[in-house]
């Protein structure tokens, strides 16, 4: 995420702000140049009272993230909108980052097969998070902080967050269209994934009667990432997401790690530059560990655990890599 100013008085604001804490100006956020502007009269948001959405509105009366949205609880339904807003934050948050990379964003308004996030609340109903040739589904319980808990340590899950569901559904999205049927990029995936034609339901069915298979640490980014290459995809794809919008966020606020100074047992840096040039997968990851390792400290001496309770290892490594690359280098040829 980037740092934004309020364009009147030019102090600090957030990526959600609605208004200036200090001068009081009424803000929007700008999709097409992704930035903070006034608000102006008649260019709110329709969902600006709704969920306390500060983007600017465009053809629709909704802004780009907003417009995603083709499914969402009943106005009347007060529990279901309070988890809404929360759950379209995260959401915002998800878009920004994929306009950030350059990815293409082409909502279901724009064409049938187009994105869409169906927001359920599961109190009213069964719901399942997940993705379906283009549609987004989330359950809106995963916004209590209570039952997401219980399911994350039902689980063994070492992280549970609304955004990094998104960001994983996200990954099912763009699987067919970074690794296309037939292309080198798929061939590629496939050596590293597996092969995506195995029986899904027989690999999900196997995944939560066994569980991971011995040792799938060095090899996976997460024991759900065992299941099939489907998913392996997805929760190295939201990995990624997480640490580009971390590294992110780290120059936009002059965020360094210069390390202690101790021996290490190895060559590993212990310092992290985020704002100098990366050069491929191995670089993006000599600034990211030593910002985790900071991150972890911090957070240990606050109390808490671990804010990356992570793991990369070699083959890890090598998956962020195929996504890296394609992000960088063949995303200007993107098709959907």
């Amino acid at each position: 995420m980037r740092a934004f100013a309020c364009p009147i008085c030019h102090r600090l604001v957030v990526f959600e702000s609605l208004e200036c804490l200090h001068c009081g100006t009424a803000l929007a956020f700008q999709w097409d140049a992704r930035g903070i502007a006034p608000l102006h009269d008649g260019l709110a948001c329709a969902n600006r009272d709704l969920v306390s959405c500060n983007g600017r509105a465009g053809p629709s009366g909704y802004c780009l993230s907003c417009a995603l949205t083709r499914t969402r609880p009943a106005d009347d339904d007060d529990a279901g909108r309070a988890r809404l807003a929360k759950a379209e934050m995260a959401k915002r948050r998800l878009i920004f980052e994929l306009l950030e990379l350059e990815l293409p964003v082409v909502g279901y308004r724009e064409r049938p097969d187009g994105l869409a996030f169906d927001m359920l609340n599961s109190r009213s109903g069964e719901v399942s998070t997940g993705h379906s040739d283009g549609v987004i589904t989330l359950d809106l319980a995963e916004v209590d902080d209570v039952h997401r808990e219980q399911l994350r340590t039902q689980m063994h899950e070492p992280y549970r967050t609304i955004l990094g569901h998104l960001r994983h559904e996200i990954g099912h999205y763009y699987e067919p269209i970074l690794c296309p049927p037939g292309s080198a990029s798929r061939m590629r995936y496939r050596e590293l994934f597996g092969d995506e034609r195995a029986d899904y339901q027989k690999a999900l069915k196997r995944h939560y009667e066994k569980g991971p298979p011995d040792g799938w640490s060095e090899r996976y980014v997460s024991a759900y990432a065992t299941t099939h290459p489907w998913e392996d995809w997805s929760e190295t794809f939201a990995h990624y997401l997480h640490i580009r919008d971390t590294l992110q966020t780290s120059i936009a606020y002059g965020v360094t790690v210069a390390g202690p100074d101790v021996f290490i047992v190895d060559e590993a840096p212990l310092y992290s530059f985020p704002a100098a040039t990366s050069d491929g997968i191995n670089g993006l990851l000599d600034k990211w560990l030593p910002m985790t390792y900071a991150l972890n400290a911090l957070s240990r001496s606050m109390g808490a655990g671990d804010l990356y309770p992570f793991v990369i290892g070699p083959t890890v490594t090598e998956k962020l890599g195929l996504i890296h690359a394609l992000m960088s280098t063949e995303r200007v040829s993107l098709t959907v």
